[in-house]
Parts: structure tokens; sequence; C-alpha cells
């Protein structure tokens, strides 16, 4: 089997402190990395990566009964096909589309002021943690029609959720709490559903609770497992991608200064932020025959991970791929969110993510308030590995932080 260089392996520290640095060797090296350790195979080639997430009979997501179901606590979207996907998947779509989403529009604006205005006097915000995973959180909740007060401890659940979900290796005791987590978010949701089917509203749980799939109601089950779905895809794009769109913009002023000029280039902008640093890195399917890859064959019923950050980078895809480029002509920013987009952050195919157009309107909406307020914002001079801090004339001079998120995630 192909290997990068001798003993290298991505669960290794090393790899997870800056796993860039690795995904050039791993393209042209590597581009099969056995791990034997967890008997999986990681891809990192970009048309290696769309083939897997485009083929879905060879590739399956069968995987995601280990690494998903347990914790969503029934099959997600991703595990569904023919029929029951598509009724599924629409009516969760049509709660982030149309009226609906131009009601979640104004619903993240006024989170996000509200969210926001405690820093603004004291100029020190960690953009992560004091704003954008809170800020996620509320909006997801807003959408779902459950009580904001309890946004801290769902947002406590959900972060077990998704260290399951996202994590390639766990520790017999993290696995726990995940599974912990997973189980005390059930018994929250389940008498909420059972209010929902008695009293339904315009929130997308009623939406859940009356729709219907082959005549037949869904079930508590079902209904719980889309409710998780709905909150990792609706949140864990969007406190990333702001914090890595903030920090992209200050490491190139002159593209900031663009988009301050040009506020239509913010899509363009987040597009390539998601490209560059896609919000997950991993993407996990099963190969359901034997399939080769660069002379490389991966045996049936094996795991393999998709290496987004690595397709994402590769230059056979993209011209000078390491350089962030708002106005780069090979991304399309306006597939960007779609099914069609040219770069991987979403997936990409039948089962890419349902939160993309949702994550767009709720990424440019926050960036559209907050880029004028921080008209000056840069980088202190103190800061630690995992936070960068930033200043605003705005909010006198003090400093605002916005955390790096790990890319391994």
């Amino acid at each position: 089997m192909l290997r990068a260089e001798s003993g290298f392996s991505v669960l290794s520290d090393d790899f997870a402190a800056a796993p860039y640095r690795y995904f050039a060797g791993l393209r042209e090296r590597a581009p099969v990395h056995y791990e034997p350790a967890i008997d999986s195979y990681f891809l990192s080639r970009y048309q290696d990566v769309k083939r897997v997430l485009t083929d879905h009979q060879a590739f399956s997501t069968e995987t995601l009964q280990v690494r998903a179901e347990p914790v969503m606590r029934g099959p997600v979207l991703a595990q569904m096909t023919g029929a029951e996907h598509t009724a599924k998947r629409k009516i969760v779509v049509r709660g982030f589309t149309g009226q609906a989403l131009q009601d979640q529009i104004r619903a993240v604006h006024a989170n996000a002021t509200e969210l926001i205005a405690p820093f603004l006097p004291r100029g020190r915000v960690d953009l992560v943690n004091d704003f954008g995973k809170p800020l996620a959180v509320h909006v997801t909740l807003d959408v779902l029609g459950l009580d904001k007060k309890d946004w801290q401890q769902v947002a406590a659940w959900h972060s077990g959720v998704a260290e399951f979900i996202t994590s390639i290796v766990l520790t017999p005791q993290r696995r726990r709490h995940c599974l912990d987590c997973a189980e005390q978010l059930e018994a929250y949701l389940v008498p909420l559903i059972g209010q929902r089917r008695r009293h339904p509203g315009d929130d997308l749980i009623s939406k859940l609770c009356t729709a219907e799939f082959d005549g037949i109601a869904m079930s508590n089950r079902d209904v719980t497992a889309l409710i998780i779905n709905v909150l990792a895809a609706a949140t864990e794009p969007a406190d990333k991608t702001l914090a890595l769109l903030v920090k992209h913009l200050i490491d190139h002023p002159e593209q900031m200064a663009q988009v301050r000029q040009d506020p239509t280039l913010l899509s363009a902008a987040i597009a390539e932020t998601l490209r560059y640093t896609p919000p997950v890195q991993l993407i996990p399917r099963q190969s359901e025959k034997d399939a080769v890859f660069a002379g490389a064959t991966v045996p049936a019923g094996a795991t393999v991970f998709c290496m987004i950050g690595a397709a994402n980078r590769d230059p056979d895809a993209f011209a000078a791929p390491d350089t962030f480029d708002i106005h780069r002509p090979d991304l399309g920013t306006a597939r960007s969110f779609t099914a069609a987009a040219q770069h991987l952050a979403f997936g990409t195919g039948l089962h890419q993510c349902v939160g993309a157009a949702f994550a767009r309107a709720e990424i440019e909406t926050v960036a559209e308030m907050l880029l004028p307020l921080l008209d000056q914002v840069r980088y202190s001079t103190r800061h630690h590995i995992s936070a960068v801090v930033l200043t605003s004339t705005r909010t006198k001079g003090h400093p605002v932080r916005a955390s790096r998120t790990a890319a391994r995630r």
C-alpha cells in the first residue's frame, strides 16, 4: 500500500496540529493512504474524492451506522436512498428555503445584533466561543422552534454529538461521554416532539411531526434523528467559517478592502474560505466493491475517508490552490453553495450538506453586519496557539479574539 513516508500517520498529533503541511505529500506520494490501526483508507486527490462522493452505488454511507447513527439516535439523511431520501430531504430543505429562509435571515440579524452588543464597548470577543457558537445554536433553535433559554445545554449536548461524528478515534471515556450527550438530547426532544404533534406550529419540528412518508407519519425516532441532523448541519459550518473568513481577510488586507468597497464580493470570499479551509475535513464512505485508485486497490467493505481539505487544495482542480483568492475564476461562486459546487466543503452529489444554502445566508448576513463594526480589525500582539486576537477602532482599540479551528474537524 502507498505511504507518504515511513511511520507517517494521519492519526498523529503532528498531523492534527498542522494537516495542511502534509496534504501535498499525500496527494503526490500516497494518494491512497492506509491506516492499519483503524483499518481505513484516506484519499486526498480531488478527482478520487469526488468519485467516491458521487458514485453512490460503489461507495455507500453504510459506515454512518457506526459513525453517526448511535448519536443521531436513528438514521440520518445521508444513510437514506431512493424515495425515502427524496421525501425526507425535501421536508428538511423546505425549512431552509423560500419564505422560511427570509424569516430566518431576519432572525439571524436579530440574534447577531443581540449577541455582539455586549462586546462592542469591551472591544474583545472570541469570534467562535463568545459569538459564533452561540449564534449558530440560537439561530438553529429558532428554526426548530426550541426555547433559546436552553441554548447552553443544547450546545453542550450537540458538542458531544459532533465530537463522536468528527473524531477518527475516541477513547472509551470520550465515547461514553458522547453517547451520554446524545441520550440526554433525545430525552429533551421526545416530550417536545409530543407537544408539536398535538399542537403543531410553523417551526421545522412541527413540519417533521406532521409530515408523512408513504402515507405513514414519521416515528419519534425518525423525527429525533432528523432534528439532530439539522442541528449538526446548521451549526457545524457557521462558527468556524465565520471566524476563518475574518482571519483570511485580515491576512489579505487588499481583499478585505475590496470586500468592504464592494459587498457583492462577500459571497466569493465565503466560497473561497470554504474551499481554502473547509469546516469539515473528513467524510467517510464504505466501499461496496474493490476499487482502484492510483494503482492501489481499496477492498470491498473498507472504510474510505475523503480528505476534503486536501482535495480542495489539489492543483489539478484549482490554480495556485494554496493561495487565498476571492477572484479565482475556477471556483464558480454562483454554484458554490449547491450540489454543483466546484469545491467539496459541503460534500457533493446526492448527499450534499442540507444546510449549505442556509450557511451561506447566515454567514453573509452576519459578515455584512460585523465588517462595518470592525472597520480596522487586526491582530493584537497578544495571542496564543488556539486564538487570534483582533483589534477595531470602533471598539475603542481593545482586542477582539477569533479562535482558530482544528482543521481535523
